[in-house]
């Protein structure tokens, strides 16, 4: 186990609307605001999104098991943010249904919002945190400056 503490700092809410890509628009809007660390919380509909839902065997390194959803999801869904190489990386898992279906998984690569998404993102200070390539895992995990893991370093400017 690993950790760090911090403090709340600024609370943020947005709507991302119909057609827009909810997992850009969020990435975009944390790096317009400087977010570096933090929570997103959200609900609404998606018209289209991959989801990994798993692993195809339970393995380390996982190959990952995607479906895409398509036709409007109801969804709720959380998520962190840490720094990772191109700025704010975000880890989002997210259930949602639609009639008497219903998934649960890891949003990755796109996801059209249907109609609208309520965003709430709540930032952290005082945390020194990085997301960072486990090569051992094939995984990117939260590596936090006072603690080393295997297969794992700190260096935010380099990962």
């Amino acid at each position: 186990m690993e950790y760090a503490e911090g403090r709340p700092g600024r609370v943020f809410v947005m709507r991302v609307d119909d057609g827009e890509e909810l997992l850009g628009t969020i990435t975009e809007f944390l790096k317009e605001k400087e977010v570096t660390s933090g929570a997103v919380f959200f609900l609404g509909a998606l018209k289209e999104g991959n989801l990994v839902v798993g692993p195809k065997e339970p393995v380390i390194p996982p190959v990952p098991c995607s479906i895409i959803v398509e036709g409007g999801w109801e969804m709720i869904g959380i998520g962190t943010v840490y720094p990772g190489g191109d700025g704010p990386s975000i880890h989002i898992h997210t259930s949602m249904g639609r009639k008497d279906k219903s998934v649960t998984g890891c949003l990755r690569e796109f996801a059209e919002v249907y109609l609208v998404a309520e965003v709430i993102i709540l930032e952290f200070t005082g945390i020194s945190v990085a997301r960072v390539l486990n090569t051992d895992m094939g995984i990117h995990l939260p590596v936090f400056n006072n603690h080393s893991a295997s297969g794992l370093s700190f260096n935010p400017e380099k990962d």
